[in-house]
């Protein structure tokens, strides 16, 4: 990830609010697992309505999940938050649908972290927003699959966080589920440092770079 301009969040709001949005933007907000994506764009969203009301709106990557009855299918959920686990196809359509700029509300879905499910038309996005926040791990990763998705995207942030920082949030997110130290262990050396060992050296680089730690 080189050649980023390194902002933060008030700068990159002040960015965003100055665009021109006759046509819609989609901004991609990517980040490791344990980056804060989605409190970060919680708040970016705050400040970005606070200023024009209705202008942001947030599709969020997880509620592209494949659900735990496909994944146990095909011997793949131990992995779930994998790049491979999640419906990539979809997410590209419905780029395509919010960059289109119809004028017409769309359903998306959300992922539901109490349920563990991806629940299906669970939010609208009006006609009427200018701005959709992107979020998610794997939106500038460098692979055949995921690549196609940049070309809907006007504007690109990576959120920066030391990987020692990562493994810390990481191991307290599992140990508020309950898990005990050995569980929490084999849950971050099974699927969440491979998966954020990958967005952190297989993403191609951002139009800006935000620390948030």
């Amino acid at each position: 990830m080189q050649n980023q301009n390194r902002i933060d969040l008030s700068q990159l709001a002040g960015h965003l609010l100055g665009l021109d949005v006759e046509r819609r933007k989609l901004v991609a907000i990517a980040g490791a697992p344990g980056a804060g994506k989605s409190t970060f764009v919680e708040t970016l969203l705050e400040r970005l309505n606070r200023d024009r009301p209705g202008f942001a709106r947030i599709l969020a990557m997880d509620g592209y999940h494949f659900d735990d009855r496909v994944l146990e299918a095909r011997g793949d959920r131990a992995r779930k938050g994998a790049p491979h686990t999640f419906d990539v196809g979809g997410l590209e359509a419905m780029l395509q649908r919010l960059a289109v700029d119809s004028g017409n509300d769309i359903a998306v879905p959300i992922f539901d972290r109490s349920l563990e499910i991806a629940r299906a038309g669970a939010e609208i996005i009006p006609g009427s927003a200018r701005l959709i926040l992107v979020e998610g791990n794997y939106l500038l990763l460098d692979d055949p699959a995921w690549a196609p998705l940049r070309r809907y995207f006007d504007v690109t942030v990576m959120l920066d966080v030391p990987r020692e920082v990562l493994i810390a949030r990481l191991g307290a997110r599992w140990q508020g589920y309950g898990m005990d130290e050995a569980a929490v262990r084999e849950k971050l050396a099974g699927n969440d440092l491979p998966n954020a060992d990958l967005v952190l050296s297989r993403s191609v680089a951002a139009q800006f770079l935000v620390a948030n730690y």
